[in-house]
């Protein structure tokens, strides 16, 4: 191991402190401190408009759908990619990235391609039995799945491989099934690495813009989220209402890592 004098030591602190403040926590303040340059007026006056409200309100749907699916899935695909092994298992590894590497507009046109009511693949045979997708709620939560979907696998495939199966084994042979072993051995041992992955995804959830606005249609009190309402918002003069509706939207992604964080047990 190298050892490294004390000035370089600090001297790296101070550039990771200095990238961090200017690139995250100095653009967060600065819209904190724009939402209460009035007071509480930007807030009241958010809270007061109908279309916010909507907004707000289908963003939290839409997000809670997306982690419910990401969560079963990730937590189903963590598992068969640790514990088993089949044809194709680098193939799906490698796809689970995609969505970390394929920018999120292209993913939204991607499903309008394929779920258009008009011209798209299964868009007209799913219309044709009362299922509209691309402009409506269920292709808002899929562009939403896919923009999120690693960030559950990604934190519990590692917790999976150090943890090891040799419980698992262990309780199989003293007769507990599938099931049994799942709920009592596995979960327990990998129930910090889903909830961080479930926060993770939240986050990135209420945040999606580029892939929910290309099968949104973004059409204001319908179909418009919040992050699509302070674009809006934005571009129409109405800063104040933008501001407080970003800090609304990054309150609730620090209060979900908070509360994980002063939950989560102190090892010693």
């Amino acid at each position: 191991m190298v050892e490294v004098s004390t000035p370089v030591r600090w001297a790296l602190r101070l550039a990771a402190v200095a990238y961090v403040f200017f690139l995250v926590a100095w653009p967060v303040a600065l819209v904190v401190r724009q939402t209460f340059s009035n007071g509480l007026d930007n807030l009241i006056e958010a809270f007061q408009d109908p279309h916010v409200v909507n907004a707000l309100e289908l963003t939290l749907m839409v997000a809670f759908w997306a982690v419910v699916i990401n969560t079963l899935f990730g937590v189903t695909i963590s598992i068969l990619l640790v514990r088993y092994e089949f044809p194709g298992k680098r193939l799906l590894s490698a796809l689970i990235d995609v969505p970390l590497s394929v920018s999120p507009v292209v993913v939204g046109l991607a499903l309008l391609l394929v779920y258009n009511g008009r011209d798209g693949w299964f868009g007209p045979t799913l219309e044709a039995n009362g299922l509209q997708v691309i402009f409506d709620t269920p292709g808002m939560i899929m562009a939403t799945c896919f923009v999120a979907l690693p960030l559950v696998i990604r934190e519990v495939v590692p917790t999976l491989t150090e943890v090891g199966d040799d419980q698992e084994q262990a309780a199989r042979s003293l007769g507990a099934n599938a099931r049994q072993t799942f709920w009592r051995i596995t979960l327990p041992s990998i129930k910090w690495a889903v909830i961080y992955g479930v926060v993770l995804s939240l986050a990135r959830s209420l945040g999606e813009f580029g892939a929910v606005k290309i099968v949104s249609g973004n059409v204001t009190g319908r179909t418009q989220t919040a992050t699509l309402m302070v674009e809006a918002k934005y571009q129409n003069f109405q800063q104040g209402t933008a501001y407080a509706t970003s800090f609304l939207l990054i309150l609730v992604s620090i209060a979900c890592l908070v509360v994980v964080a002063v939950l989560r047990p102190k090892h010693p």
